[in-house]
């Protein structure tokens, strides 16, 4: 019996976009990790039969010399490489037209340099997007975008970072959709297309899965963060989510970060994330079951061939994200 199809990607969120999103200064001198996790990364997915995913890049790491190594070996073991932003700034909403054309296409132009290849998926740093952001990709040829995540815990997970973030009011205000609205949590779980309602057609957009009729988060972050209250409880809800997965239909589409593979002995820089205060073994361990338990029941693959598969069905039209000002609605 053949299985359903899930995919699954990676935001490869450098340490400086994360000190960056928290306010630090420390993030002008652009520290990285990137040498250290990429090939932690590449080898766990090596030892599950080679499993390939999309790993979502950032322009300004790719434009790095000291990064073009990491960043090549995804390509070279067979990953997609999708575009991230250049800037990673959690704030394209507020970007001009002009401002959306020259940070996709700065990014574009160092993957396609530094990999082969030229990306055709998009998602925004901190699930950030706007009307005029969607229609810039369309134009540009993507086939795709990731930036949707339909839960209500994106407010909340928002108040809890201002609360342990280092920023001014003007920081907050460029911040101020971060990790979602309201309104985000009311859209669909599965793939859609957003209607352009110009001759660029239908830009898919692949929606980051969150636990079909509860909405709450189940992409890897969330389950090792309740892991620090039990790892039972943390794999009954993860499996739980999955069945349901399998239940209503839907084809998840799961989310890493490059913090699931590190420990707090890898780093002390990014202790106010949650779940860096674990180890690093026990953290793997975690994730490999994760994932194992997603690849026994779901066929798993990178973003681009779950677009391609979903894109010969007839997909749901949905309004654009926000109002045409590209201002949250």
């Amino acid at each position: 019996m053949t299985k359903p199809l899930a995919s699954l990607s990676l935001d490869l969120d450098n340490e400086w976009s994360y000190l960056k999103t928290h306010g630090d200064p420390e993030w002008h001198r652009l520290p990285s990790y990137l040498d250290t996790v990429v090939p932690r990364v590449l080898d766990f997915l090596a030892q599950r039969e080679k499993q390939r995913i999309t790993l979502f890049v950032v322009g300004q790491d790719a434009a790095l010399k000291k990064n073009e190594e990491a960043i090549a070996s995804i390509a070279k073991a067979g990953h997609e490489i999708g575009n991230h932003s250049f800037h990673h700034e959690p704030w394209l909403h507020l970007y001009s037209p002009q401002q959306i054309v020259d940070e996709l296409q700065s990014a574009e132009w160092h993957l396609e340099r530094v990999t082969g290849h030229r990306p055709l998926g998009f998602r925004g740093p901190g699930y950030s997007m706007s009307d005029t952001l969607l229609e810039t990709l369309a134009k540009l040829g993507y086939e795709y975008d990731a930036s949707s995540l339909p839960t209500f815990i994106g407010p909340l997970a928002r108040a809890y970072y201002f609360m342990t973030a280092k920023l001014d009011q003007q920081q907050k205000q460029e911040r101020n959709i971060l990790f979602g609205t309201v309104r985000d949590a009311f859209r669909p779980l599965d793939p859609y297309k957003w209607d352009m309602k110009n001759e660029n057609g239908g830009l898919i957009e692949i929606p980051v899965t969150t636990m079909p009729l509860l909405r709450a988060p189940i992409h890897f972050s969330y389950i090792i963060y309740l892991s620090r209250f039990s790892r039972a409880l943390a794999l009954g809800y993860y499996r739980t989510a999955l069945r349901l997965c399998e239940l209503t239909g839907t084809q998840p589409s799961l989310l890493l970060h490059p913090l699931d593979f590190l420990g707090k002995e890898d780093l002390s820089t990014l202790n106010f994330f949650p779940g860096m205060d674990l180890a690093r073994e026990p953290k793997l361990e975690l994730m490999g079951t994760l994932v194992d338990d997603l690849r026994s029941r779901f066929r798993v693959v990178p973003m681009i061939e779950h677009a391609r598969f979903v894109a010969v069905s007839k997909l749901p039209i949905n309004d654009l994200a926000y109002a045409s000002s590209g201002s949250p609605a």
